[in-house]
Formats: structure tokens, C-alpha cells, sequence
């Protein structure tokens, strides 16, 4: 396969101490900080694929890093260095820690804040898809709250809704109430996570419309840093959230997306039984979803995908 960047950096070795190895991010401690790293590693119905998509790590890394200059007025978040520059991490290690650190850093990682994670995910909804569309077809509900009748599939809601899950580190998220966040970490916290969260999504849909993309759905994921809450991990990217083409959105059907659909809709035909080992992807599905995820940054930043590190 041929792309710009065909090089696929699926692990990471460094000299530092392992914080978190995830399925799509390496991240290393810093003491008071976290290098976090973004692999090309892709996975689907949560197992890990053998191979990996061109540039996926970069574009979740930088849309990350824009999004979080962007949306710095309405919350504060943990990105301390967006490393453009190998040498930029110098200053958070010890000396006798001192490394000459790969090039494949550069722009797929960041130096972030470690701080306390709330374990929910904030989940916000702007159009009914997904496994709301799958709960409303079946019950009327979502997240177990009651919704209009005769919603079609990927219909705008009203107002985008509030649906926070549990943050499982196995196994699959599960829907949360309010009163269960409010038990756990308090009412004025819970207050705001949501007020956020809506702020956040409110302010990102608006952005890549104008640009030409729906933000149907995301999810975002807080923490505590001197007793303020802060936005941590990813925001608003192909994998926290569910990018539609606005030129061909049409609601009462299933949207093509920039995510890794191709790769999710070759799995399902595939007659894969979604249990380790997942089977090796063909090359066209891999440069298609690559694509996508590139089309994705490119139409939200305005800026093409230029490559930093890992081929130098």
C-alpha cells in the first residue's frame, strides 16, 4: 500500500516507566506527567487488529491537541506539550533519565498533567444512532429515558442529550444514571461534568458544520487537578466521536462516517467470529479508512496532515 506516510508505528519502547499500555495509546510517566503516545494501532469490537492505519495516530493526536487549544476558555485541560519537537519533553525528565528520544514522537504525542480521572464517560448525543438508535427501535428509550415517538434513524434530536456510561478498563461500558455520578462524586461536580460536556459538544458541532462535518455524537472524559475539573484523554476525534459528510446526510438510514467503518463493515462480512486474534485487514480497506481519518483532520483543521517524525 502506498500513502504519504506508509510507515505503521504499532508499539513503543522507550527507556521511561510504563504507566498504561491501551489499545490505541502507550503512555509513559513523567513523575507529575504523562507522555502519551498514539499509535496506528485499530481496534474493533474491542480486540486489537494485527495491523494498523497509516497516519491514524497523528490525526488523533493533533485534532486532539487543536481541539484542546480551542475549547481552553470553556474548561481547562491536561495538555502541557504537543510534541512537534523531540527535545520539548527534556524539561519533564530527571537527568539520569535523559534519552534521545525517537522521531516517531513528533506529532503523535503529548505531555500532559497527570491528574485523578473521573471514571464516567460523558457521553453527549445530537442525532440517534449507534446502540441508541438499536435501545429507541427497541424500547423508546435511551440510556433508559423516555424519547419522542417516531424517530427515524440518525434523526437530529431537539437538543443534544446527556447519556454518561461507566469507564470500564475490560469489557464493555455501561449506561449510567445522574444519581449514580452524583452518589460517587457529588452533585456540583456531576452538575458541571454535564454542563460541560454540552458546552463542549455544543461548541465543536457548531465549528465542523460551519466546515462541513455533523458531530452526531462523542464522549469526553474529566478529571480533578487542584480540586478544579479539567478535560482529559482525547477530544471530539474519528474515535470519540461520530463524523457524518454533511453534503450526504440523510436521516432514516445509516451515515457513511470518517471513522473506521470500512473497517468495522469488513469484520462483520468477514465471517469473523469477534474473538482474539482478529483476522489481518486487506490493503484497500486499510488505505480507505486512512483516508478517512485524514479527510477528517483536514476538513476540520483547514490544514493539510504534515508528517514530523516517523520517517525521518
Amino acid at each position: 500500500m502506498e500513502t504519504q506516510n506508509a510507515k505503521v508505528l504499532m508499539k513503543t519502547n522507550l527507556p521511561l516507566p510504563v504507566f498504561l499500555r491501551g489499545k490505541v495509546r502507550d503512555t509513559y510517566d513523567l513523575d507529575s506527567h504523562l507522555l502519551v503516545i498514539v499509535t496506528d494501532r485499530i481496534s474493533a469490537f474491542d480486540v486489537v487488529l494485527p495491523n494498523g492505519i497509516p497516519n491514524k495516530g497523528h490525526v488523533l493526536n493533533r485534532l486532539s491537541s487543536f481541539w484542546f487549544r480551542k475549547t481552553a476558555d470553556i474548561i481547562p485541560n491536561h495538555m502541557a506539550e504537543a510534541v512537534d519537537d523531540v527535545h520539548c519533553i527534556d524539561s519533564y525528565l530527571p537527568e539520569n533519565q535523559k534519552f534521545t528520544c525517537p522521531p516517531y514522537l513528533r506529532g503523535r504525542s503529548m505531555v500532559v498533567k497527570k491528574v485523578k480521572r473521573i471514571p464516567v464517560e460523558c457521553v453527549v448525543r445530537g442525532y440517534i444512532s449507534g446502540s441508541a438508535w438499536t435501545e429507541y427501535k427497541e424500547n423508546g428509550t435511551v440510556s433508559g429515558n423516555a424519547m419522542p415517538e417516531g424517530l427515524v434513524e440518525s434523526q437530529e434530536l431537539e437538543k443534544p442529550i446527556f447519556t454518561p456510561t461507566t469507564k470500564a478498563d475490560k469489557g464493555h461500558d455501561e449506561p449510567i444514571g445522574m444519581e449514580d455520578i452524583v452518589k460517587a462524586i457529588g452533585k456540583p461536580l456531576a452538575d458541571e461534568m454535564e454542563e460541560k460536556s454540552l458546552d463542549l459538544y455544543n461548541y465543536g458541532r457548531e465549528y465542523a458544520r460551519e466546515r462541513g462535518i455533523i458531530i452526531a455524537d462523542t464522549k469526553f472524559e474529566f478529571g480533578i487537578d487542584n480540586n478544579r475539573l479539567i478535560l482529559i484523554d482525547e477530544v471530539l476525534t474519528p474515535d470519540s466521536s461520530r463524523f457524518w459528510d454533511a453534503e450526504l446526510y440523510e436521516p432514516g438510514k445509516s451515515q457513511p462516517s470518517f471513522d473506521k467503518q470500512p473497517v468495522r463493515d469488513w469484520l462483520e462480512e468477514s465471517g469473523w467470529n469477534k474473538e482474539p486474534p482478529g483476522p489481518v485487514l486487506p490493503d484497500d480497506i486499510v488505505e480507505a479508512t486512512s483516508k478517512r481519518y485524514m479527510q477528517a483532520y483536514e476538513k476540520i483543521t483547514g490544514r493539510q496532515l504534515a508528517f514530523l517524525g516517523d520517517n525521518d
